[in-house]
C-alpha cells in the first residue's frame, strides 16, 4: 500500500526548484535501475548523471528549453548500446559465469544462440531493442524515485542526435534513449501540482482472459 500512495503522489513535474537530492537517495534510484530486469540479462545500456550546470543548459535548449532540464537537481540520461556485439554479449555471459563461480551447459548454448543471432542483425534493429531494455530500467527509476520521496519528470522531448553529439556518446558505441530529470517540484510555478491524476478505470485498462 505503501508503494500505491508514493505512486498516487508522483506526478511528470514541469517545474523543479533546484533543490539538491542527497547522494543516498540517488545512489537508491539509481540501484534500482541497475536491479531492473533485460532481455538475456544483457543491460544493454548506460546511465549517464550529470550535475554539471552548464551541460545541463546545452542540453536544456536542445530538449524545447524545459526548465527542469536545468533546475532538476541530476539528469540522467538513459543510453542504450547502438547494437550488439558479440564482445558486449560475451562480457555479460562471461560476467555471469564468475559471478556465479560455475559454467552451466544450457547457459553456454543460450550464449552462443545470442551470438549467431544479435550481431547479424541490422544495428538499427539491435537499438531499437536495446533502448527497450533500457526504459524498463528508465521506469524502474521513476518508481524507486517516487518511493524515496524524489520527483522526477519522463522526457521524450529532445534532439538524441544533439545529446549524443554534447555527451560524445556516439564515441562509446551509445545513443541516447530517453531522459529523466530528478529534483523536487516547484509548487508556485508547476501548473500540474495541484491537478488531479488521471487513468484510466481498472475495467478499461485490464482485460482478464479465465
Amino acid at each position: 500500500m505503501e508503494l500505491i500512495n508514493k505512486l498516487n503522489w508522483r506526478y511528470a513535474a514541469k517545474a523543479m526548484n533546484g533543490e539538491k537530492v542527497s547522494q543516498e537517495k540517488i545512489d537508491k534510484i539509481i540501484e534500482a535501475a541497475r536491479l531492473a530486469p533485460t532481455s538475456s540479462g544483457l543491460q544493454p545500456f548506460e546511465i549517464i548523471v550529470i550535475t554539471n550546470p552548464e551541460i545541463k543548459e546545452q542540453i536544456k535548449k536542445i530538449a524545447w528549453n524545459q526548465s527542469v532540464v536545468s533546475d532538476c537537481s541530476h539528469l540522467l540520461v538513459f543510453a542504450a548500446w547502438d547494437t550488439y556485439t558479440a564482445e558486449r554479449i560475451n562480457k555479460m555471459f562471461d560476467l555471469t559465469n564468475e559471478v556465479r563461480g560455475f559454467k552451466n551447459e544450457g547457459w553456454e548454448n543460450y550464449r552462443q544462440m545470442l551470438l549467431s543471432t544479435y550481431p547479424q542483425k541490422d544495428a538499427e534493429e539491435n537499438f531499437t531493442h536495446a533502448a527497450k531494455q533500457a526504459y524498463i530500467a528508465f521506469s524502474t527509476a521513476i518508481t524507486a524515485a517516487a518511493f524515496e520521496g524524489v520527483d522526477s519528470t519522463p522526457l521524450e522531448g529532445f534532439d538524441p542526435a544533439e545529446v549524443d553529439k554534447i555527451l560524445g556518446l556516439r564515441e562509446k558505441g551509445l545513443r541516447s534513449a530517453v531522459l529523466l530529470p530528478l529534483g523536487y517540484r516547484d509548487t508556485e510555478k508547476d501548473w500540474l501540482v495541484n491537478l488531479t491524476k488521471v487513468r484510466k478505470s481498472k475495467e478499461d485498462l485490464v482485460t482478464l482472459i479465465e
